[in-house]
């Protein structure tokens, strides 16, 4: 058999799988989009989007977006970093990774029970004389569980990054006289700038449409596009402005796709 006929059969499969569970429910998304509530063909549904409301609505998604990723960031990189100098790096790395394999709903109803005013976060913050505090329902807990909940996919990236660095430009720029802060600033964080991005990627998009822990963490204190398409779907019935915030969400998530790709 050809080489290309070899090639296209296993092409075959990826192709059915990405027009059945990519292409397919997109077009369908679109396509309902046109349509309001009584099923009446309609371009109300994009004029709406266009509104204080919303327009608001998706500020709030992008800032809350960019502070958990910026949180995370901030976090896993000195984190993978000290992973390579580790002697278990593979173990630990492991370790920050076994989270995710916990379902996310049990991970929130944890968070439930620690911020809680009986809790365990009250429960220090008496004994250190602060006295009970409302940890639940605040901006602070749904970034907080949030960073808690994208940390591992943000380290992965920066992590396997960090490991294909050359050492010897490293110690190339420590022999010609470079501190330690313009070794990473000049040469370290430059080269795993690829790991930076795909780490920033894989938090930043799906924090856009976050809306379990916008629900049970910060008690619709915080409202994103997630928690609208959500409400639009499941409670006010009204799939066209449901499926019109969807559309407007793939755009954002295929810009800041295209944004933070590589680029020669």
């Amino acid at each position: 058999m050809p080489m290309n006929s070899v090639r296209n059969v296993y092409l075959f499969p990826y192709v059915v799988w990405i027009v059945l569970c990519v292409v397919a429910p997109i077009a369908l998304i679109v396509y309902d989009s046109f349509f309001d509530i009584e099923g009446h063909w309609t371009l109300e549904n994009y004029e709406k989007f266009f509104t204080p409301v919303y327009l608001k609505m998706t500020l709030s998604s992008f800032w809350y977006a960019f502070l958990i990723t910026l949180f995370s960031l901030l976090i896993a990189y000195p984190t993978a970093y000290l992973l390579t100098k580790t002697k278990h790096k593979q173990l630990w790395l492991l370790m920050i990774i076994l989270p995710t394999w916990v379902n996310l709903l049990l991970k929130v109803y944890a968070f439930l029970g620690i911020f809680g005013t009986f809790g365990l976060a009250n429960a220090v913050l008496n004994a250190i004389g602060v006295g009970t505090k409302q940890l639940l329902f605040t901006d602070f807990s749904f970034v907080f569980v949030s960073v808690y909940i994208f940390i591992p996919f943000m380290v992965l990236p920066i992590f396997n990054a960090l490991e294909e660095l050359n050492p010897s430009l490293v110690d190339a720029a420590r022999d010609l006289g470079a501190s330690a802060w313009t070794t990473f600033r000049r040469v370290v964080f430059p080269l795993t700038l690829d790991g930076v991005k795909a780490g920033c990627q894989a938090v930043f998009i799906p924090a856009l449409s976050l809306f379990m822990i916008t629900r049970l963490i910060a008690g619709n204190r915080v409202i994103t596009l997630g928690t609208a398409i959500e409400e639009h779907f499941l409670v006010t019935q009204d799939w066209g402005m449901g499926a019109t915030i969807a559309v407007f969400l793939i755009m954002i998530m295929a810009f800041v796709v295209v944004l933070t790709g590589n680029r020669r």
